[in-house]
């Protein structure tokens, strides 16, 4: 349900018995949950939901590999003040948030993501041992620094916000090293992956730094052809990250984008939702974060087909939050 009105409709007709397996005496009405949901710690929500999912978070080549990225929640901008920014923590494999903060606009996204690498090592089993990729707005020393400190690894991804980096990193002389390519295709277009990779240059002063890599993608539909080329930086040594193991990293680096800030908008209405009122815009992110993890873990991969499937049957939906 996108809303209050939804949620206390779906509470007003639900058989009893379901509420009572979700913890719900009687039938709560949707002012309950709208007072509710804009006083409670977002901060204490997401940590806990964190650690619950740290808890079903599996390995990509051994590794625990987590994207940060950071979306606004446009929806719940008003008159008197800006839309919440979140920046939360994505498991590559599972696709479970393992942690989110806010800041006040995208201008602050690079301070909260070290505040987010905070909570994550403060939690559980921390980040050591982890790999943790970040796109070109997180090409900071300070925080490449803050990972390597917790034990853990990054891939950075360098872009042309970074015009002296970038051009530096350019001409380094790829025509002479080995490249490794993957082609695939899906959804009417073909994307050409090539990979090289060298030791890092004594000039590169990223805490930890032990290798570059070019990465070119080469994308053709409809028989028109574009090319991107970025750059990577990574603590992750060559035993570590073999050219093809760096590619699969930060091509699944893009599952926050594709698989968790896109469903949210598109399948799930975040964009478009009305919820401005205290914690309620933050809460409601951070439970359609949880629903589009919780149907991963079920083994669906139509999100829309699934939300669909539990509007319909109340049960399997109560078990689901449940069990899982």
């Amino acid at each position: 349900m996108r809303g209050f009105t939804a949620i206390g409709q779906w509470v007003a007709s639900v058989d009893l018995d379901v509420l009572a397996d979700l913890g719900l005496a009687g039938r709560p009405d949707e002012s309950t949950f709208r007072r509710l949901f804009a006083a409670l710690d977002a901060d204490l929500l997401d940590r806990l939901l964190g650690v619950w999912a740290a808890t079903r978070t599996g390995v990509v080549d051994g590794r625990r590999v987590i994207a940060i990225d950071g979306k606004t929640v446009r929806g719940a901008r008003t008159a008197a003040r800006t839309a919440p920014h979140l920046v939360a923590a994505l498991t590559h494999d599972s696709g479970l948030v393992l942690g989110q903060v806010a800041t006040a606009d995208k201008g602050g996204e690079i301070a909260a993501a070290r505040d987010l690498l905070d909570v994550l090592d403060a939690a559980g089993d921390g980040l050591a041992g982890a790999v943790v990729t970040m796109d070109a707005l997180h090409v900071q020393h300070a925080t490449a620094a803050q990972i390597v400190a917790a034990g853990a690894d990054y891939v950075l991804t360098v872009k042309g916000n970074q015009p002296t980096l970038f051009n530096r990193l350019k001409r380094l002389p790829w025509k002479d090293v080995t490249a490794t390519t993957r082609t695939e295709r899906s959804r009417g277009r073909q994307i050409t992956r090539t990979i090289k990779v060298v030791d890092v240059p004594d000039w590169i002063e990223f805490t930890g730094a032990a290798q570059v890599a070019q990465l070119r993608r080469t994308t053709t539909r409809a028989g028109k052809k574009t090319v991107e080329t970025v750059y990577l930086i990574t603590s992750a040594d060559a035993r570590a990250a073999q050219p093809h193991v760096l590619a699969a990293w930060v091509q699944s680096h893009w599952h926050i984008e594709n698989r968790l800030h896109w469903v949210r908008d598109v399948t799930l209405g975040e964009d478009t939702s009305r919820i401005r009122t205290g914690a309620a815009p933050r809460v409601m992110a951070t439970l359609r974060s949880l629903v589009i993890g919780l149907l991963r873990l079920a083994g669906w991969t139509n999100i829309a087909a699934a939300l669909r499937h539990h509007a319909r049957h109340d049960q399997p939906a109560a078990d689901l939050v449940l069990t899982s």
